[in-house]
């Protein structure tokens, strides 16, 4: 039996097919979680190096599980005549490219229907499909779509915007076009009518930070960049401790009670400025800046552990911060198997985190490790009814790269 079709069958997306073409997070991620979920997924790679994220050393093996990998040269005639029977018989289609690249080299998704008409297609871009040319043709990553999408402006301190690392905006990318291409799959299954989807991270990013945004755009209210602080309320954010980081988020009038006691400011509760059931202990509040100077105090005479089980058992959101160092071991963790280990293709044990999230009658699981770049390509090739010699001939010509 072709080691592609030796699929075990698992997860509730069990018989999807997926096929992508994409580097890097944003796109490849997204296909990423419907394999650990039960589908197959094609990764089609470039002939040449493959995709960039083989330069990885360990992210990589968490990143690339469960799936094969296709060396192919989508955009040479021959290799075009392999991708449009490829995606026959696909369900989803995933590229990311800058703006309308397959368009402009003839890959239309009128061209993609006439091959398979209930195709989902979705294409990942930084600024989208159409737009203002100069826009839409560039290059983008992460941060710059961060800073494109007001996201980064809302983010930092007030004289430093930072961005929300790691790659926020790819992952969040990734779980729109998982989002969207399923959504679109649930029409498609019921009309036999395709779908194309054009996710832009930008606007992803955009729709991410509209919590504040929608404050400015109807009533022109702006707020600073908090830091490690919330931006208009007391009691929310990151404080210092006596031996680490907290971090609180105070919100509720049984809360708040307990915390004013906690760091003396007791006798202001029931008062006409802070009355009873009081739930939120806004930053223009009367004794705003008092409350904050006096948690700030208390946190740091308090041992972060201690101060946690405190606040935890008078209902207080708050959480210690813990480190890289601190996560494997902690009880929670070990408990709920957030970390699993699995060998990779060359047999060395790999540590990562477990599949998430936990589907209760038909779970995810890692069958296999990242493939080594074409190592599917015969198989894929066999399987959609290519002779050996046809095979070879591709090979010879470039047009796919065997393992």
């Amino acid at each position: 039996m072709n080691k592609s079709m030796n699929i075990p069958a698992f997860g509730n997306l069990e018989g999807l097919k997926v096929v992508y073409s994409a580097v890097e997070i944003a796109g490849p991620q997204s296909a990423q979680l419907m394999a650990e979920w039960g589908a197959d997924v094609t990764w089609i790679e470039n002939t040449f190096n493959g995709d960039s994220m083989r330069d990885t050393t360990y992210v990589k093996e968490l990143e690339r599980r469960n799936q094969r990998s296709l060396s192919l040269n989508i955009f040479s005639e021959e290799g075009r005549e392999v991708f449009l029977k490829l995606i026959e018989t696909a369900d989803i289609f995933i590229e990311s490219s800058k703006g309308p690249v397959y368009e402009k080299r003839g890959l239309t998704d009128e061209v993609l229907w006439e091959h398979n008409k209930s195709l989902v297609i979705v294409h990942v871009s930084g600024y989208g499909q159409y737009g203002v040319e100069d826009r839409v043709n560039r290059a983008a990553y992460d941060q710059t779509a961060q800073a494109f999408s007001g996201y980064l402006s809302q983010n930092g301190a007030q004289d430093q915007p930072m961005i929300a690392a790691p790659y926020t905006g790819d992952y969040m990318t990734a779980l729109m076009v998982v989002g969207s291409s399923l959504a679109a799959l649930y029409k498609a299954q019921k009309t036999g009518v395709g779908e194309s989807i054009d996710v832009a991270m930008y606007e992803v990013m955009l729709r991410l930070g509209a919590y504040y945004m929608m404050d400015y755009l109807n009533d022109g209210i702006t707020y600073p960049r908090a830091g490690a602080r919330h931006q208009n309320l007391c009691g929310i954010g990151v404080y210092k401790c006596k031996d680490g980081y907290l971090s609180l988020c105070l919100y509720g009038d049984k809360q708040n009670k307990a915390i004013l006691d906690r760091i003396g400011l007791g006798y202001l509760w029931g008062t006409e400025e802070y009355p009873e059931g009081t739930t939120a202990l806004w930053l223009n509040g009367p004794k705003a800046d008092l409350i904050q100077e006096k948690i700030e105090e208390y946190l740091l005479t308090q041992p972060v552990d201690e101060v946690e089980k405190d606040f935890s058992n008078c209902k207080i959101a708050a959480n210690k911060m813990l480190t890289f160092e601190e996560l494997p071991n902690h009880p929670h963790y070990l408990e709920r198997e957030a970390f699993i280990e699995w060998e990779t293709m060359e047999g060395k044990k790999c540590k990562g985190p477990n599949i998430f999230p936990k589907f209760k009658k038909n779970p995810g699981q890692v069958w296999r490790p990242m493939p080594t770049l074409g190592m599917d390509t015969e198989d894929i090739l066999s399987d959609i009814g290519y002779s050996a010699e046809r095979i070879q001939d591709l090979n010879d010509k470039g047009i796919i790269k065997k393992a």
